[in-house]
């Protein structure tokens, strides 16, 4: 089976959060599973250099935005067996970050066009074509709007997987002839159509032939006002095509046993290595290096969707307990003063470190005994699927992902694999922090077990790649 997935971002290239964990990461197991899939993405020059060096030239042509027609070039690259094609141009992605522009919207239009044009210029001609997010979503409209004329694309099938509701692709009606050149064939209730305006996500979610996003439990609160962003209504007269499936995590860059940014290798038959892994991540940030005291750690956008108001509320509480708190992120900056505050009231029992950085977050994931993601709401989530393969013990919210992915401790039965509440309150939260320090102080052998529970959950992409293929054959 051919399948081309397209996408905004993709890791190790260039990424800005879980859309490009999973381009990098689902592809490469569809390979292994025997997809013949190919994967094509902007040629953001914030490529490292190192990747430069490896594309080679394919093509060039030209692609119409509206009005104007715009240079193509086609770069490809293969790497873990998978190829991949770069749309380049340098007026629409030399640019020192990859979205957050005035003109994002033309951006993406001249991208999703150079895709469909793409294919038959390479002779890839795909039984799917999965798009993700608002970025492509307008593709499935253009195959059946613009480009049905193509005898070859008659056949091919589309898949539109929400990664993030939240951004929708919402532009006023004239693009679609000052960026697609097309009329309004598909600017109606049940495609582009949003009030007076055009919504790329919304037309995807009509034209797209399987719609998916990345957890079951998200996949049905996307359906209620509550997480719908105004298209629940679309997404529940769309309900008869739509599914969650889980992300998964790369379990070869994810491994406790030769994982090569931390310095204490452990497994389930020896967890000696995770205490190393403690003190030395107690030491590196500054927190006295106290082999007993449990270490709970945050690593995130600093944003209220992320519930850091909640650790806000309840800190001065949290500080009375016998625990270290480290949190690692950026983002809104009442989170990063208020967090940097706490640094400096409790320097041996708090430490925020306002960064950015990919090897101190293994090294979290590893040398944490806890794990807080008190989320909003989480579409799926990939921190607590991390810190479960190194054995952290999630504290979730049961929302989205979080509710799929952490089974919450019964004291009766034994069972869990991390700790969880539903009321999203602060002190609700501060209770069950609680109850997981009890277990820690108290229950020492229980505390080994979900531990071992934990790190033995599958989380890899080998699992979620099968159910993709499923949906790719259904349609």
């Amino acid at each position: 089976m051919k399948v081309l997935f397209a996408a905004a971002e993709c890791a190790p290239f260039f990424k800005t959060g879980g859309l490009g964990d999973v381009a990098g990461a689902l592809p490469k197991e569809l390979k292994k599973q025997g997809i013949d899939v190919r994967v094509v993405l902007p040629f953001h020059t914030t490529m490292a250099q190192e990747y430069q060096e490896q594309l080679e030239d394919v093509v060039q042509f030209e692609v119409k935005v509206g009005w104007r027609n715009q240079f193509c070039g086609l770069k490809k690259l293969v790497k873990d067996d998978v190829t991949y094609y770069f749309i380049d141009n340098l007026y629409y992605f030399d640019r020192p970050s990859l979205y957050g522009f005035d003109d994002d919207g033309e951006r993406f239009a001249f991208f999703s066009q150079a895709v469909c044009e793409m294919m038959e210029k390479i002779d890839f001609i795909p039984e799917v074509l999965h798009v993700n997010d608002w970025h492509t979503a307008i593709v499935p409209v253009l195959l059946k709007d613009k480009y049905q004329w193509i005898k070859a694309y008659q056949g091919i099938k589309t898949m539109l997987t929400i990664h993030n509701l939240q951004f929708q692709g919402i532009y006023g009606q004239l693009v679609l002839s000052d960026w697609y050149g097309i009329g309004y064939n598909s600017f109606h209730e049940e495609g582009l159509k949003y009030y007076e305006d055009v919504n790329t996500l919304k037309g995807g979610i009509f034209f797209a032939d399987q719609v998916t996003t990345v957890s079951p439990t998200y996949a049905a609160e996307i359906q209620t006002a509550a997480f719908g962003e105004n298209l629940e209504g679309v997404l529940r007269q769309n309900n008869y095509k739509l599914s969650g499936i889980l992300n998964g995590i790369d379990y070869e860059v994810f491994d406790p046993q030769t994982d090569k940014k931390i310095q204490g290798h452990f497994s389930l038959d020896d967890l000696s290595g995770k205490a190393v892994d403690k003190a030395l991540l107690q030491k590196r940030v500054g927190l006295p290096v106290e082999p007993n005291v449990p270490v709970m750690s945050m690593v995130s956008r600093l944003t209220a969707q992320k519930g850091c108001h909640l650790l806000q509320e309840k800190m001065e509480e949290l500080m009375q307990r016998d625990v270290q708190v480290l949190i690692l992120g950026t983002g809104e900056l009442e989170y990063e003063d208020s967090f940097r505050y706490f640094t400096a009231r409790y320097p041996d029992k708090f430490k925020a470190v306002i960064d950015f950085d990919v090897t101190l977050a293994q090294q979290i994931y590893a040398g944490s005994d806890l794990f807080i993601m008190p989320s909003a709401f989480e579409p799926c989530g990939l921190s607590q699927l991390y810190s479960l393969r190194y054995g952290t013990l999630p504290i979730v919210h049961e929302t989205g992902g979080l509710k799929d992915t952490v089974i919450p401790y019964n004291a009766f039965t034994g069972e869990g694999t991390g700790f969880s509440f539903y009321d999203y309150r602060g002190e609700v939260m501060l209770e069950t922090i609680d109850q997981a320090l009890t277990v820690y102080y108290d229950e020492p052998k229980v505390w080994q077990s979900l531990v071992k529970q934990a790190m033995r959950e599958d989380n890899s992409w080998e699992k979620s790649a099968a159910v993709y293929i499923e949906h790719y054959q259904s349609v």
